[in-house]
């Protein structure tokens, strides 16, 4: 058998711009993100931590690390999902956010799940 099928992550995201808490003339855009993680691999994997790489329009980029996502370590069984929102602001209405997710196998084995680059942009900006 494959080893890349028995840990195989699949990560998606969507992003939403948050006009109420943005202020556009400070130049504080803030946005939500949905994050859905799938399981298509066949063995259970944990969530232990996550790396955010996220760019503005201006090329500043800033790096996230922390212990899980949204205060938690999820355990997700062989097609099993875990959706989670949360947010980020950046200093320009455009930038695009990318990284990864430690995994632990059930076996002990440990490996990152690449999340692919999403755009995060006010409405209207790109086509």
């Amino acid at each position: 058998m494959d080893e890349r099928a028995k840990y195989d992550i699949r990560i998606s995201a969507r992003s939403t711009y948050l006009a109420g808490q943005s202020d556009a003339d400070s130049g504080r855009y803030v946005f939500a993100y949905t994050v859905t993680i799938r399981n298509a691999g066949t063995v259970a994997a944990q969530l232990i931590s996550r790396h955010w790489v996220i760019t503005d329009a201006n090329a500043r980029t800033q790096e996230v690390r922390g212990s899980g996502v949204v205060g938690e370590q999820p355990l997700l069984k062989p097609r099993e999902s875990f959706e989670y929102t949360s947010g980020t602001a950046l200093a320009t209405g455009v930038g695009t956010m990318r990284g990864s997710y430690r995994m632990v196998a059930a076996d002990g084995y440990e490996f990152d799940a690449a999340i692919p680059e999403f755009t995060l942009s006010i409405p209207r900006v790109l086509h």
